[in-house]
This record gives C-alpha cells, sequence and structure tokens, in this order.
C-alpha cells in the first residue's frame, strides 16, 4: 500500500499541539477517530497498544521523524494520521532531535509483514531532506496531502 493511500487530508494535523511523545499519540489517534478511521469505542485499545509498542523501544527515528506504532484486533487494515510539528516534539529519538514529523500506524494483528511497502515510503520521507522540508514547509492538510502524492508519482 502506497503512503498517499493511508495519507489522506482528514488524516493529517498541520501544528500538532503536543509537548511530549504521549500527547503525541493521543492526538493522532484523535485525529483517527474523527476521520472514522478507527471507533472512538476503539481509542482506548489503540492507544495502549501504541504506548506498549513505544515503551518497549522508541519509535523515535533519525531527522525529525517519528513512527510510532501498534498492532490491534479492532481493524482490518492498516491506518495512519500524520502531524507535523514546527517546534518539534521529544521522542527519544536516534540522533536525539526532536520529531517534526510523527507518522502514526494502526495496524491488523498479525499482518505486520504486510505492510512493508508502506513503511518503505516512510522511510523515503525520513531519508530525503528535500522532501521532509516540503512536508514540514506544507501550510495546510490539503497542501501536504499533494506533496506526498507528488513524492509517489514522481
Amino acid at each position: 500500500m502506497q503512503l498517499s493511500e493511508l495519507i489522506q487530508e482528514e488524516v493529517i494535523k498541520v501544528g500538532l499541539g503536543a509537548r511530549d511523545k504521549w500527547e503525541a499519540i493521543d492526538e493522532l489517534v484523535d485525529v483517527l477517530v474523527a476521520a472514522h478511521e478507527i471507533r472512538l469505542a476503539d481509542r482506548p485499545a489503540v492507544i495502549e497498544a501504541v504506548r506498549i509498542r513505544e515503551r518497549s523501544f522508541s519509535t523515535g527515528l533519525k531527522y525529525g521523524l517519528a513512527v510510532p506504532h501498534g498492532s490491534v484486533d479492532c481493524v482490518q487494515e492498516i491506518v495512519a494520521a500524520l502531524g507535523t510539528s514546527a517546534e518539534g516534539i521529544p521522542f527519544e529519538s536516534a540522533d536525539g532531535q526532536p520529531a517534526r514529523l510523527v507518522i502514526l500506524l494502526v495496524i491488523p494483528k498479525g499482518s505486520f509483514q504486510q505492510h512493508v511497502r508502506t513503511l518503505a515510503g516512510v522511510s523515503r520521507l525520513a531519508t530525503r531532506p528535500e522532501l521532509r522540508e516540503r512536508v514540514l514547509a506544507a501550510p495546510t492538510a490539503h497542501d501536504l496531502a499533494a506533496v506526498i502524492r507528488d513524492l509517489e508519482a514522481g
């Protein structure tokens, strides 16, 4: 699955208000609830799954990117939300830098291997500075979704 198939306007939040990674996770799960990607009743299970994973090993990568994720029984397909933060969010990242781009992935239990292509798309964002800067410079969710579509088309 392409990143652009997962990251549509309604699951993008430009300007996260989170001050730490736990608030960022909650905020992005709320984006998924508001977009009807997960049910409100499943919110606690999703948050708990992502927090358990995060406590075992930080998902803060390099280059200001964090990819918190968790596997749950309550989704049939992978769902994702993306948030940006101009100030950055402490995420215990591998390079010590705060996360300015946070991609939350909620994966059906038992199907993590099927989503390697999605993770490859996320990786492209992390390793290509010009792409990261275009994503972070996008002023609206609409613009950010267009940047991701352009990335995959080009």
